[in-house]
């Protein structure tokens, strides 16, 4: 039976003030992604497929983490792992009655808008398909490429918290507020496993970091 590692990327650069600005590891991110990686290599994943986001950050992460898993070649790329762009959605959706539409700088304080933003934007029934649209990309790229892979082979994907919420989401049958609260505790480099059998896609784990425990603590970020 295929198994599948979803690891979110590393921390990047929040407070950047746009999504592009946002899309560049952290020095602490690429020590997420190694720690990552070598945690894979301690699951010796069988003859792993690696596939990744388009997004920066989620290729460094890719890179680095094969680099330390002992992996050699390059990550395939995949649009359909690619994040949501969460400064538009906090503009759009996400501004308090009243307010002035601004993005708070603080963690917590994002937090709240993001979170108000992503259950506003699943209940909204926008013309261009909105979240339903965002969420059947990676539900599509997961399905494909369980079909890719032989039952003597694994995979890992390099994604972002948000498709990792959606997918999720999606196979716990989760209403938005539970794909909100999954979205809200995802850790950076942490690993999502799905296994792909004969019934479907079934989930294992979800944001697995304990490769961030112990003298690894100070490791342990949400964005």
């Amino acid at each position: 039976m295929p198994v599948i590692h979803l690891v979110r990327h590393g921390q990047a650069s929040f407070g950047a003030g746009t999504a592009e600005g946002y899309d560049v590891l952290s020095d602490l991110g690429r020590r997420q992604a190694e720690v990552a990686g070598a945690e894979l290599a301690r699951r010796a994943p069988r003859d792993p497929l690696v596939v990744c986001g388009t997004l920066e950050r989620q290729r460094d992460t890719a890179e680095l983490l094969m680099k330390a898993a002992g992996l050699a070649g390059a990550p395939r790329t995949d649009p359909r792992w690619n994040e949501y762009d969460h400064v538009g959605l906090v503009g759009r959706y996400g501004a308090a009655p009243g307010g002035d539409g601004g993005v708070p700088a603080g963690n917590r304080g994002f937090q709240a808008l993001l979170d108000r933003a992503l259950e506003a934007w699943m209940e909204d029934d926008a013309d261009d398909g909105g979240w339903e649209r965002f969420a059947a990309g990676p539900s599509e790229a997961l399905r494909e490429l369980a079909g890719e892979l032989g039952p003597g082979r694994d995979a890992v994907v390099v994604t972002s918290g948000g498709v990792l919420a959606a997918l999720c989401g999606a196979l716990l049958s989760a209403p938005p507020a539970g794909v909100v609260a999954l979205n809200r505790v995802a850790v950076n480099a942490a690993i999502t496993t799905v296994a792909a059998g004969s019934s479907g896609i079934s989930l294992l784990s979800f944001n697995d970091h304990a490769h961030f425990a112990g003298d690894r603590r100070p490791l342990l970020t949400y964005r």
